[in-house]
């Protein structure tokens, strides 16, 4: 290793300047292209609605009842969500071993990528007027009229895909306390209230206020979800105002208000956010074991036990019922896949676009934390924190805002066809790099600095740096990534449902055909293929980078 390193470190002083300083210089390139599609996106926007006023946000009644919903529901589905997420992840540290835990795990996973239509599909089956729950319901209520549609059913929905994601990260930061702690509380003597107050709560809250912006948004900015089980125009929200507006008013101006209105609120809540610290990651792991040691807790004898079956069992009927449901009614409709012409080319054209929108977005990635690391190795904290907060543009400007004005930016040359789809694949890339960046982060910037300072002394850059110090830490987290981003691009119906081609539908968009035309049975199947599709990808990747060489290039 340092023979080759000491070779590759033989270049000119001005060579050596340029290899050192690649990870700024990609940082700054993906910084440019983010920033500037987003400005320009957002600016198309504001040029083609001139005469914009704020002011009527509040002087319309219809458009005030569509913001105080808006933050209504988010702010009710994150406190649910986080408020459950907690226990949740504490059970789960406590209880390292059960039957079922990896699965469990892996069901979180999944629930955090689940298409929308999908898990609307599953929610629908379980919950709905007609559902497996209806005579619990009913006899439980004496009332036939379900809980799934309005206020209760979207927060169902968001906690279903909101709670696995908060406990998943929160979980994560518990399990990185040395077994040292937990042994020396042994020592003490802590009880459980003394073991939340010393080590569960200081190392849960430092993570809770960009925990709590990521659910916020996501829930804020709510698409699909609130569109179906909306129930009507009192559950309107800021996204489903702004889709009527672009799709059917043809109403610009509206959009750019709307528009504006999310971003300013979006953005004030990260700031926010960020000026707290506690940046969170997902990390790569089986679940068979906590990352902090398997030293026994002592708190997880007696009145825990009771506690933490309580919650897990309570997360195991949240998540599995739907995923059962997608599966029990897609395996009734198989047999009408011979005659779906459109099924394999859907999802043909639904994979392609797929991996390219995941491309992106890990390519991205990696240059925004390479870049953030960069900075803040020497010091610039306020330029590290502006390279690496980009990466969550999208969280504060929504996608069909971007899509909109990335066409309006291209419209005099952008065609139909390919054209279109490249746009959707863009907007899916950046859709995807908040969850690509989360999974990534911990990998690039957790090299220990005695090996950071090594490298440096032998001057080992570029190839040769990625090969031996990042690739063997990058090659797991990268496969998770690029997992997450091809299946959030798989499952993604807003920006398609703007500038796809009904007859060359994506997956998601011939389910929703088949569903408006009221053929269950094949759409049941389609939503089989969708999942059985999105599990696969979590498998082939995780099974390819066990088989890709620890050390690549030879």
């Amino acid at each position: 290793m340092a023979s080759e390193a000491l070779t590759a470190g033989k270049a000119s002083p001005h060579g050596r300047r340029r290899l050192t300083q690649l990870p700024l210089w990609a940082g700054l390139t993906a910084l440019a292209a983010l920033v500037g599609l987003g400005l320009g996106s957002l600016g198309a926007l504001l040029v083609q609605a001139p005469g914009i006023s704020m002011a009527s946000l509040w002087q319309e009644p219809y458009l005030a009842g569509v913001l105080r919903f808006s933050l209504w529901q988010a702010s009710l589905s994150t406190l649910v969500s986080l408020g459950l997420a907690i226990p949740v992840a504490v059970a789960l540290a406590r209880r390292r071993r059960f039957a079922g835990r990896r699965l469990l795990l892996r069901a979180m996973e999944l629930s955090l990528v689940v298409p929308s239509l999908i898990a609307l599909f599953g929610l629908v089956a379980v919950h709905g007027r007609q559902g497996w729950a209806a005579p619990l319901w009913e006899a439980l209520t004496g009332s036939q009229e379900g809980y799934l549609y309005g206020l209760s059913g979207i927060v169902l929905a968001h906690v279903f895909y909101n709670l696995p994601l908060a406990a998943r990260l929160l979980l994560q930061e518990l399990e990185r306390a040395p077994a040292a702690h937990w042994r020396l509380a042994a020592q003490l003597g802590l009880k459980r209230r003394g073991i939340w107050r010393t080590l569960e709560w200081p190392a849960l809250k430092r993570l809770l206020p960009r925990l709590a912006a990521l659910v916020f948004t996501l829930c804020f900015t709510s698409f699909a979800i609130v569109m179906t089980l909306g129930g009507g125009p009192a559950s309107t929200t800021l996204e489903v105002a702004l889709y009527q507006a672009l799709k059917f008013d043809n109403d610009l101006a509206l959009a750019a208000l709307l528009a504006l209105t999310q971003l300013t609120i979006c953005l004030g809540l990260w700031g926010l956010a960020l000026s707290q610290g506690g940046a969170p990651s997902l990390a790569v792991g089986d679940g068979s074991a906590p990352l902090g040691g398997r030293w026994q807790r002592r708190d997880a004898l007696g009145i825990s036990r009771l506690t933490d079956t309580f919650w897990l069992l309570g997360l195991a009927l949240l998540l599995l019922p739907p995923l059962v449901a997608v599966v029990v009614a897609g395996l009734g409709g198989l047999a009408d896949l011979a005659h779906q012409a459109s099924l394999w080319p859907a999802l043909w054209r639904s994979l392609v676009m797929a991996a390219g929108a995941g491309g992106l977005a890990l390519t991205l990635g990696i240059a925004l934390i390479a870049g953030h690391g960069w900075l803040a190795a020497r010091g610039k904290r306020l330029a590290a924190g502006l390279m690496e907060g980009s990466g969550q543009l999208i969280l504060v400007l929504p996608a069909l805002v971007l899509g909109t004005g990335l066409f309006l930016l291209l419209r005099p040359r952008l065609g139909g066809g390919w054209q279109g789809y490249g746009l959707v694949v863009l907007v899916n890339g950046f859709m995807a790099l908040p969850f690509v960046m989360q999974v990534l982060r911990g990998a690039l910037l957790g090299l220990p600095m005695a090996q950071r300072r090594l490298a440096d002394q032998l001057d080992i850059q570029g190839v040769t740096r990625f090969r031996w110090l990042l690739w063997p830490r990058l090659r797991r987290p990268a496969a998770l990534a690029m997992a997450y981003a091809m299946t959030l691009s798989l499952g993604d119906f807003s920006v398609i449902a703007l500038f796809g081609s009904p007859s060359a539908p994506t997956l998601p968009m011939l389910l929703y055909q088949q569903l408006g035309s009221y053929r269950w049975q094949t759409a049941a199947a389609t939503a089989l293929i969708l999942l059985a599709t999105v599990a696969a990808l979590f498998v082939l990747l995780g099974w390819l980078t066990r088989r890709l060489p620890r050390y690549p290039l030879r």
